[in-house]
This record gives C-alpha cells, structure tokens and sequence, in this order.
C-alpha cells in the first residue's frame, strides 16, 4: 500500500480538522501546505482580527491586506480596534484611520465589532466606525471606554436593530443604559453588559430591561443590590446574571409581583465588605436563587475586611435548592475550611470544579476533603499551609510538587480530576499527550514546560 499523503485527505474532512486548531500561525502553516489546505484554512485565519501595536513604533494592521487583497474580507466576521491604534499613531501612519474604515466596509460578512478605549479623546473615531457598520447587519456590538461616547455616537447607536449581545462600558459622561433604545432591540438583544449604572434611578433600569424580554444574559455595574431581584423578575428568560453586591444599611425588601427567572449561571462582585455586610450579602444570594438550577456560582471579592469565610449556612442551604444541579462553586480568595470543602463534594453531587482559599496542614487532609465529589475536574485553591506544630501559615508553592498533583488526580480509578492550582502553579493533563505539564500562571512568568507521563513518577 503506498504511504497516505496530505493530497489524499478528502477536502471535506480538513474543514473539521483544522479547526481544532487555536494558534494564528498554525492556520499560516496549514495554507502554506497546498491549495486545498490553503481554501480552508483562510477563513479560519481571518475570521477574527484585530490591530497590535509591536514595541512604541510598528503597528500590524490587517487593513492593508484586506485592502490589498479584497476578497479576503468575505470571511472576516469578528474585528477588534483599539483607539490607541488611531490616536496614537497617527504621525507614522496617518491614514490608519481612512484605510481601517474602507477595510471594514468590505467586510459583508462581519458579526461583531469590539472598540476598547484607554483614552478619552477618539470619540470622533469610534463615530466613524459605527457609521461605517451603517449597512452590515452585525449582531454583536461591545465598546469599552474611558472617555464619553459623545451625543453624536450615542445618536446614532440608538438608530440600530438587530443586535443579539450589546456590551457599553464608559467611564466618563452620562451613563448610558438604553433609554429610548430598548424598544428597537427588544425582538432580538439576549445578551446585555451595561458598566455604569451609578445613580441612574431604578425605575428607568426597569423602564429600559423590561422592554428586552428575550435577554439571557445580564451584567450590570453600579445598581443597588436591593433593587436586583426586582429588576430580574421582568426577565423572564434571564438564565445568566452578574452584578455587584453593593452594601445597603436598609432592611426593607422590595416587593415582587413575578417571579424571579430560573437562574443557572451567577457571579457577584463584592469590595470592602464588613462582618454585617457579609451576613446580609449570604442572603442577599439566596434571595436571587430561590428556584432549583443554579449551575454556576462564582464570587469575586476584591477586598474584604472582617470576616471573610464563607458560611457552613450558606454552604447547606445552597445545596438545600441546587444540590443536584451546581457543577461549579468558584469564591476565588473568600476562605473554606477543609471539612467545608468535604461538605461542598458530598452535598452537590455533580460538582466539577471548586475554587477558594483554604488553610491545610497536609496534602492527605486535601486529598480526604474532595473524595466524595465523583465528578471533579478543576480543582483551584489558594493555599495557606500550616505546620503541624506552632508557626505561621504559610502560601509556599514548594510545599505542593507535582507529584502531589498526580497522587491526587489518581486517588482512585474512577478520578476524573485533571487540572489542580495551588497558588500560581497550574497542574494539568494533556488530552493529546496524556502528560502532566506544570506552568505558572503568574502573569510576568512563562510556561515552564515540564512534563511527566501520567501514572509514571517524574525522577
């Protein structure tokens, strides 16, 4: 039989196959091979763009080659611009703009388009690009600034249908949630991310979120928390809520009339919380959950002074509504004990991944803790170590080694844990290669590439 080559592959097969990969200069490598390979990794590899600024002086800017080369836009469907691209470099490239904005009006098929702000002086920019969306039905539409939108854009914005997810974050200006837009993106929008709704009274977030009934997910920055479970009841089909928990000194409830929406995902974001503070945000979460179906809790806390553990109550009554549902419990740096955390595996039955701050004095005390959860696969854990005798606790990573990692991950047979984070060191399986590698998640460090096959001990 002769060897097999890339030319035998059938054309229909490689479209499934190349997608699989994630990293731009595979795809290059791929449409290097032949015309075949070439036919179908071209949409893959300008599916997505975006502009980067290499070093203070090179700018890469994938506007020149769809203007050099037209019909490489009909696969462009998601584009990112950056206005430090158009502000800040415009005396090296001074129609970086003009040429952006012909380069976007090629792309027909275009789905989403993503503006990131640091400054406050493009306003002017981002107004031509909305105006240059004027005749692509996009469906996803997200702006991040520092600076105002400016009457202009905001005008114009408002003109638009059609959307499915919409995402504004600005942090100067007026902030705008919807007013007199709402209406003409209530059949479509399921996807809403508003970042500034500090003083804007509660009855016009109602006013506008009650006009978007199809809405599914829902970020809201700056509401108060005792007006979120009033505001969740005219979303009928809300399955995915994030929010801030802001303290509030009332105790006065707000009064329902629908019922709150069955909620799968949640993720709240506290700061500075005190001891009261704390108690009444357990609650607070309890409230916003009260129907069975809650997949997904994650908190994020900032900072947090007082009291910073999270309740065995909390734990029990949780599990009293969403045992047999919960698949991911992440807190990030509240605090669990060991026996909360063996209470977590035993009460929510199909637990996959667990994320907190937890002070042990052993490995085999962490290994006890999570045995009952038959279904773990992520495990994250800030750890403070305490010796066995006196002393103080400690977060060293040495203490933990990769053979911990593959000892926990083989507790038994049945284990099917595979990724372990103590601290900033991440422990994970290889599909591919079925190898434990170990690389550090601390943001200035590298993978460190190690690597040992899993069931063997490293030497």
């Amino acid at each position: 039989m002769n060897a097999s080559t890339f030319g035998d592959l059938p054309f229909d097969i490689l479209a499934p196959i190349l997608r699989q990969l994630t990293n731009r200069k595979d795809w290059c490598s791929c449409a290097l091979v032949n015309r075949a390979f070439n036919r179908t990794a071209l949409p893959f590899l300008y599916e997505s763009l975006d502009s980067r600024i290499i070093g203070k002086t090179v700018l890469y800017h994938p506007a020149t080659t769809l203007n050099s080369r037209p019909e490489l836009a009909q696969y462009v469907k998601h584009i990112t611009e950056t206005g430090a691209v158009h502000c800040g470099m415009l005396l090296r490239y001074p129609n970086i703009t003009r040429d952006s904005l012909i380069a976007l009006s090629r792309c027909k098929n275009l789905q989403s388009l993503t503006w990131t702000d640091d400054g406050s002086t493009s306003a002017h920019i981002l107004f031509g690009f909305i105006n240059a969306l004027h005749s692509i039905p996009i469906r996803n539409l997200t702006i991040q600034s520092n600076g105002d939108l400016g009457e202009d854009v905001w005008s114009t914005l408002k003109k638009r249908t059609g959307l499915r997810k919409l995402s504004i974050w600005c942090m100067e200006g007026p902030p705008r949630v919807l007013q007199g837009w709402s209406p003409l993106l209530g059949d479509t929008l399921e996807s809403l991310e508003l970042g500034r709704c500090a003083g804007v009274p509660t009855t016009i977030i109602i006013e506008v979120l009650s006009g978007l009934p199809l809405l599914r997910h829902l970020r809201l920055k700056g509401v108060p928390s005792p007006a979120i479970p009033l505001i969740t009841t005219y979303l009928p089909q809300l399955e995915s809520l994030d929010t801030d928990y802001v303290q509030s000194y009332s105790t006065r409830k707000e009064k329902l009339d629908h019922p709150i929406p069955n909620i799968r995902q949640l993720t709240i974001h506290t700061s500075s919380i005190d001891e009261m503070g704390l108690d009444r945000l357990w609650r607070w979460i309890l409230d916003l959950v009260p129907k069975a179906g809650l997949e997904t809790f994650k908190l994020d806390a900032y900072t947090v002074s007082g009291e910073a553990a999270i309740p065995r109550r909390f734990i029990l009554d949780l599990a009293h509504v969403h045992g047999r549902t919960l698949r991911h419990f992440e807190v990030g740096e509240a605090g669990m004990t060991m026996t909360d955390i063996e209470c977590l595996c035993t009460k929510f039955v199909e637990i996959e991944s667990i994320g907190c701050s937890v002070l042990s004095t052993d490995i085999t005390k962490i290994i006890k803790s999570i045995q009952p959860a038959k279904n773990l696969i992520s495990l994250r854990l800030q750890m403070q170590w305490m010796p066995a005798g006196y002393g103080r606790p400690t977060s060293r990573a040495m203490l933990f080694t990769a053979e911990d990692a593959e000892k926990m991950m083989l507790r038994e047979e049945s284990s099917v844990l595979r990724v372990i984070a103590i601290g900033t060191v991440l422990y994970s399986v290889s599909s591919v290669l079925g190898a434990l590698r170990t690389r550090s998640l601390s943001s200035n460090a590298r993978a460190n590439g190690s690597r040992t096959a899993l069931g063997c001990r490293s030497r």
